[in-house]
């Protein structure tokens, strides 16, 4: 059974990665929900997992799959962070919306 790596050229790879990459920051620089945002930074975190997972099998390098591996338990960690931040400000300021994080200041 072939290796899917080496039944579809690496440049699709790269072209699908950078497509999610667009998409990710096109989300957090027009959307202005904290939760949109937050899918949009994953987003973007997950298009340079492909990258790499897709260059190190490329390559037949494994240590490039680790680092993806740290990368996914950093990010699961993130999220778990994140959205209890995101909660505590809705609990407060009764939205999600980040323009009106400034009534935080006082």
């Amino acid at each position: 059974m072939p290796n899917i790596f080496q039944t579809v050229p690496l440049i699709h790879f790269v072209y699908l990665s950078a497509l999610l990459f667009c998409i990710g920051v096109v989300g957090v620089l027009i959307r202005r929900n904290a939760i949109i945002i937050f899918m949009s930074i994953e987003l973007m975190l997950n298009s340079v997992n492909l990258l790499l997972v897709a260059f190190s099998a490329y390559r037949q390098d494994p240590p490039g799959q680790i680092f993806v591996f740290f990368i996914m338990a950093v990010a699961a960690a993130e999220v778990a962070v994140g959205l209890a931040i995101i909660i505590m400000i809705y609990r407060n300021i009764r939205t999600v919306d980040i323009n009106e994080l400034s009534r935080l200041k006082g």
